[in-house]
């Protein structure tokens, strides 16, 4: 089973259900619905595993960007939240756009793990800071991708990792 969380929705997550963050590009609509084609390329091996997608279907870009605007702060603290609690984050750091909060979680994502354990990094060619995200993943370990199918057979693994499931024991 695969579930979707947008925000600023919250569920009880049941234990064994694995959550992977989709962080990355969204910038006012510039970038494509990218996230709703992750979940389908995932391995469904790995089920069941919850999607948390921040881009809100309700976002209104006129909102003030500051702590006191309780939708902003809902939307920054739900973002913050499901970052912290995901067993992966996944990174689209989409060539059409500056992605400044994406470039901001990306730190904040590597910094609350171990050498990039829960991290994977889909950053193709042409992006205006591919350079430094190329930099911070190799100081930390994490391969930065610029092929999404590299990206994603990343993220399988590291689900197969943190499921205990090997390649010989996974049925074709």
């Amino acid at each position: 089973m695969r579930t979707i969380l947008y925000a600023p929705h919250r569920i009880d997550i049941p234990y064994k259900t694995k959550k992977i963050f989709l962080a990355g590009s969204i910038e006012m609509g510039t970038a494509g619905p990218w996230q709703e084609e992750i979940p389908a390329q995932v391995d469904s091996h790995y089920d069941p595993l919850v999607f948390c997608n921040p881009r809100r279907p309700d976002w209104d870009w006129t909102w003030e960007q500051s702590m006191e605007n309780p939708k902003f702060m809902e939307q920054v603290t739900w973002e913050l939240d499901h970052i912290e609690e995901a067993d992966i984050v996944f990174f689209y750091f989409d060539p059409a756009t500056k992605s400044p909060i994406s470039l901001m979680e990306l730190g904040y994502a590597i910094g609350r793990c171990e050498y990039g354990a829960n991290v994977v990094v889909f950053c193709p060619d042409g992006f205006w800071r591919q350079g430094n995200v190329e930099i911070i993943c190799n100081r930390w370990g994490i391969t930065m991708h610029r092929h999404l199918n590299l990206a994603i057979a990343e993220l399988n693994i590291k689900l197969a990792m943190i499921r205990g499931v090997t390649h010989d024991t996974q049925t074709t």
